[in-house]
């Protein structure tokens, strides 16, 4: 299987304190892998290790063959990773139509205003005056809209009403359908395994399961947010 995002041996975190450890793994074109664990395991430290924000203390990133590890963010953007935070979603002073238009765009914004029809009624308006949940949307929006080929969410379902959660669900299938490679990194499991392909368990920083999507028990991944 091709590969597009291959880590390996991945330790990283925040100056002298370590939180992500000797992490492998590896995300292929079209597939959406699903991080998840207890609050505090690692998730938003991965997802920020991969996207540049933070630079890894050892081991090796690629994507698509291209040795990025201490690549700054910038850089990993231009060669097509995406990345959603979980904070500071959006620029509060720029108008949703200003957030929107940030960016390498690929994809029109109108494609995605039929699902979230608010941000449609709302392009004149200073994201900063939004709710958070349509603030998570707007930056959702932005991510899917980009010319990547690697996105990183980082819990894009917190404080998103179901609804909208379904058509996120369906947002990321479609870009993934289209060849691109998702990391999900989410707290809501019910929203991750379905649409996930692969399961990426995370405990303390580590791997306690790497399995694709038809090898994992409901039960093992259950039992991870239990440890």
């Amino acid at each position: 299987m091709t590969t597009l995002l291959e880590i390996d041996g991945l330790t990283g975190g925040y100056r002298d304190t370590n939180v992500i450890f000797d992490l492998t793994t590896r995300i292929a074109p079209g597939k959406v892998m699903g991080v998840f664990g207890r609050n505090g395991v690692g998730k938003t430290t991965l997802a920020r290790l991969v996207q540049g924000s933070l630079l890894p203390a050892e081991g090796m990133i690629t994507l698509a063959g291209a040795e990025i590890t201490f690549r700054p963010a910038y850089e990993r953007r231009a060669l097509g990773i995406g990345y959603m935070p979980q904070t500071a979603m959006v620029f509060d002073d720029l108008t949703v139509r200003e957030n929107l238009s940030l960016g390498q765009t690929g994809h029109a914004p109108d494609l995605y205003f039929e699902r979230f029809p608010r941000l449609a009624e709302r392009l004149d308006q200073l994201a900063g005056t939004m709710s958070g949940g349509e603030r998570k949307i707007l930056a959702f929006v932005r991510a899917m809209i980009e010319d990547t080929q690697l996105i990183v969410l980082d819990e894009p379902s917190e404080g998103v009403q179901p609804e909208n959660i379904d058509h996120m669900a369906a947002c990321i299938t479609e870009r993934a359908a289209s060849g691109a490679g998702v990391m999900l990194c989410e707290q809501n499991l019910s929203f991750l395994t379905g649409i996930s392909d692969h399961y990426l368990g995370l405990d303390a920083g580590s791997v306690v399961l790497d399995k694709a999507r038809d090898k994992a028990t409901q039960d093992e991944i259950r039992a991870i947010l239990t440890l």
